[in-house]
């Protein structure tokens, strides 16, 4: 049941592919798709699946996911040993921080002994999914495994940026490679492998004893390269293939760890009919709601250009006075001053756009104030002398 489960959600990544986004801020509290951050989904999914135990793990850059959480996420009942718990380094075994993902759950395992689970639940704070990780661990319990590894299918050539699971026809692993240069496709779906997600549910004493073994041991202290692969042989280990709560044709689980991919994982959600679905009832993604009013649209007088936004994603507190804004993601009290064309562009909380800008797949971090007259994303040569440009995109930020 749940109320058996422990959660860790891993968030202490430095994200060192979304630079300059993560300059300040760990990865799991970029911004994503206008008010959420990329933690939030993460932590919906638990709420959502009725697991309300949770140590979230940070380390690099952690003030604002800390006060994120803080102010977003006390949303459980503590008089029902309910709790959503920041875990920062501690330095309890040792004097390093976290050396690895597996090394960040060892060095907690005061903390999560002390809560006596059943289960241990391990996740990703920076993957943007949904999913139901309560079917995972009905899943992992009727099979009797010691551990469960969630898995999606992806193309063979991507294998080399995932761990590989090898199954058998009841699903059990029997063999696991991270981040192959070569794998052998699925005998049922040609031309896909079978990826770990990073989303694992662990028999606590199998953890527990695998942690401690590893701990003992010189190695990278990671999940995907040492722990699992250290388990397979001696445990039932078993895949259970990703059910996504998305309610679309295709499987949405997005590692938005590059420029590239963050800025395309927001454009989408500025179409008609995006991948990922924001808007879903029956799945409410959860976040720090910011007290601001509600957006406005200024200067509709006749001779005078409106301001206006189509195809876009506009938060709370945004004004946007005499400018059009297009295909556009705009986070919490943006201003957009008159005579503006902005294009294609993400722009971070209270950021401030001054008259005549012009900005085409632009991503503006939060509080920047771009002067007046300013053209970004038109001029190739200037851009790099004065931005960071995603290569394969030409993104500016």
């Amino acid at each position: 049941m749940p109320d058996d489960a422990l959660v860790i959600v891993l968030a202490g990544g430095a994200g060192e592919r979304l630079h300059p986004l993560t300059r300040e801020r760990a990865k799991p509290a970029v911004y994503f798709g206008g008010p959420y951050r990329i933690v939030d989904f993460t932590l919906s999914n638990c709420l959502n699946s009725g697991l309300r135990r949770i140590f979230i793990v940070t380390q690099y850059k952690s003030l604002s996911l800390n006060r994120h959480i803080r102010m977003g996420w006390s949303v459980v009942a503590e008089e029902l040993g309910e709790f959503v718990e920041i875990l920062p380094p501690q330095k309890r075994v040792g004097e390093h921080w976290y050396l690895g993902t597996a090394d960040a759950v060892y060095q907690n395992l005061y903390s999560i002994v002390r809560e006596d689970p059943r289960q241990i639940v391990v996740l990703s704070g920076d993957h943007v999914y949904k999913m139901d990780y309560g079917k995972m661990l009905r899943a992992h319990q009727e099979r009797g495994a010691s551990v469960t590894i969630a898995a999606i299918e992806v193309p063979v050539e991507d294998a080399r940026r995932f761990g590989v699971l090898s199954i058998d026809a009841s699903q059990q692993v029997v063999g696991f490679e991270e981040k192959p240069l070569a794998a052998d496709p699925l005998p049922d779906s040609p031309g896909k492998v079978l990826a770990s997600m990073g989303i694992y549910i662990f028999e606590a004493p199998v953890l527990i004893r695998a942690l401690e073994e590893d701990a003992s041991r010189a190695t990278n202290h990671d999940f995907g390269k040492d722990i699992l692969p250290s388990l397979f042989q001696n445990v039932p280990v078993y895949a259970y293939r990703f059910y996504d709560e998305n309610k679309k044709a295709a499987k949405y689980w997005r590692d938005i760890g590059t420029i590239d991919a963050y800025y395309d994982a927001n454009m989408d959600l500025c179409h008609v009919n995006p991948e990922f679905n924001l808007y879903d009832p029956e799945w409410p993604l959860r976040t720090y709601q910011l007290q601001a009013p509600p957006a406005k649209f200024v200067f509709a007088q006749q001779g005078r250009r409106c301001g206006e936004a189509l195809d876009s994603i506009v938060s709370a507190g945004c004004i946007i006075s005499g400018s059009r804004v297009m295909g556009s993601v705009l986070c919490p009290n943006v201003r957009v001053h008159s005579f503006c064309d902005i294009v294609g562009s993400i722009l971070m909380p209270g950021v401030r756009i001054g008259r005549h800008v012009r900005l085409r797949r632009v991503i503006v971090d939060r509080d920047v104030t771009i002067p007046r007259g300013a053209v970004i994303g038109y001029n190739a040569d200037e851009d790099r002398r004065r931005h960071t440009v995603a290569v394969a995109r030409g993104v500016g930020v």
